[in-house]
């Protein structure tokens, strides 16, 4: 499956934006779907995921209440609405797929080893 991020930007602090990622290439509903991020100097981390129906969501502590994952099986399309956003969300989002279901914890949907990953798109937040 290929996956195309899209919807990064700037915005100010308390900011939204939505992010997106289209896939192409196999049966979407067959996959599960994640977000993750990379700032500077650091090393990439999970963000949030999402079950193959969508009836399931992950969250990192850090975005909790704060971001929204979500799909559109129709439109082979993964979201992650990021509401009020703050300096340290700065940073490039990857939009991450793998074959299969979530069948274990939090942490094995944190670890799991996604097998297909999108280009990056990146969201910048001043101050």
């Amino acid at each position: 499956v290929q996956l195309q991020a899209s919807g990064g930007g700037l915005v100010q602090a308390g900011g939204s934006l939505r992010l997106s990622c289209a896939a192409s290439g196999r049966t979407f509903s067959n996959y599960v779907l994640a977000w993750f991020r990379q700032a500077p100097g650091k090393e990439r981390e999970f963000v949030a995921a999402i079950s193959r129906s969508g009836s399931n969501t992950y969250y990192t502590d850090s975005v909790k209440g704060r971001f929204t994952i979500s799909r559109d099986n129709a439109k082979n399309t993964v979201y992650l609405q990021m509401n009020s956003l703050k300096p340290e969300d700065t940073a490039v989002y990857y939009c991450a797929a793998d074959f299969g279901g979530f069948g274990g914890s939090y942490y094995d949907v944190k670890n799991r080893d996604y097998h297909y990953w999108g280009q990056g798109t990146q969201v910048t937040v001043s101050s």
